[in-house]
């Protein structure tokens, strides 16, 4: 008996079907090693109830934990998988750092990445002395001195962020983010109390991926898949070793990306100190202007006095603006 087989497209749709339930299934596994634990020290104030209250506006269901005492993530450095915890160290001026790696030639990329995610290296009196010569800045650092500069785990994973959350509110983008994680990402093993299940999606899967229904508008989703295949293919490096301005340039000339998406990204996504997103929303409307507010042209003026610390200040202004 001969069985025809279905219409040429409905092939193509269960071989699809068929290819992302083989792929949802596959796992990385972190090879078994001892858990390894250091101590990242830094230099005081420093205050973790900042980034406790930065994380639990921004984490990931699957890809990060938030505790009161701890942050924790699934990662990959060079395509291998592996996890790490974070947690405050009390009247030690130090964060423990415990993880899993696949291999321990990965340790010190990952201490750094760790070091510069919690901003354990910045000058915390230098910005301070620099800054406070703006009156309207003065009362800010006098009433948070040890405010940081939250910095991504990962460059491509904050300029996805980024790119979905062009005007959106930060609950939206985080929701749809969690999407994108949950569709494309890679499953991982890891002990259940850390409450970590997935990775981030690869540049290259997330260009490929279908992302119908997930939540954006046709434009910056296709914004979206061409940044992550421009990534994918090398056609755009992220990183600033020419500086932050031309790594900025490349991002503008790329469509559906303009200034404060590219600035935002310098500054989450590398930490660059100077870095400022001066039409942000919460910049423009923190209260130390006044009811009023200010207007982009106007604060980008003001802010040249800042550098080479405008991020820091941005930090200050939008710990006014929300109160977190």
């Amino acid at each position: 008996m001969r069985i025809e087989p279905p219409h040429k497209g409905k092939v193509c749709r269960s071989l699809k079907v068929i290819f992302t339930l083989t792929r949802r299934k596959r796992r990385a596994r972190v090879p078994a090693m001892n858990i390894i634990t250091l101590l990242l020290p830094y230099q005081p104030p420093w205050d973790w109830q900042q980034f406790h209250s930065h994380f639990a506006l921004r984490a990931i269901p699957g890809l990060e934990s938030l505790s009161a005492n701890s942050y924790s993530r699934g990662f990959s450095i060079d395509r291998a998988p592996g996890w790490f915890r974070v947690a405050p160290l009390p009247g030690q001026n130090a964060l423990e750092l415990r993880c899993r790696l696949a291999s321990p030639a990965h340790l010190d990329q990952l201490e750094q990445r760790v070091r510069r995610m919690f901003d354990l290296d910045s000058e915390p009196e230098a910005i301070a002395l620099h800054l406070s010569a703006d009156e309207l800045l003065a009362p800010l650092l006098q009433r948070n001195p040890g405010l940081r500069l939250p910095v991504a785990f990962d460059p491509f994973e904050q300029a996805v962020r980024a790119i979905v959350g062009q005007q959106v509110t930060v609950k939206a983008a985080v929701t749809i983010v969690g999407r994108l994680v949950q569709r494309v990402g890679t499953l991982i093993e890891t002990p259940e109390t850390l409450g970590i299940s997935h990775l981030f999606p690869s540049p290259q899967a997330l260009a490929e991926a279908d992302l119908t229904g997930i939540g954006m508008p046709g434009k910056r989703v296709q914004c979206l898949q061409h940044f992550a295949a421009r990534i994918a293919d090398g056609g755009l490096k992220l990183h600033l070793a020419d500086g932050s301005a031309a790594l900025i340039e490349q991002l503008c000339a790329l469509p559906g990306i303009g200034p404060w998406t590219a600035e935002y990204i310098a500054l989450r996504a590398f930490g660059e100190g100077d870095a400022f997103p001066a039409s942000d929303l919460g910049l423009l409307k923190a209260p130390v202007w006044g009811t009023e507010g200010i207007d982009a042209r106007r604060l980008k003026a003001r802010a040249e006095a800042w550098r080479p610390w405008r991020a820091y200040a941005a930090a200050h202004l939008w710990h006014n603006y929300s109160g977190g």
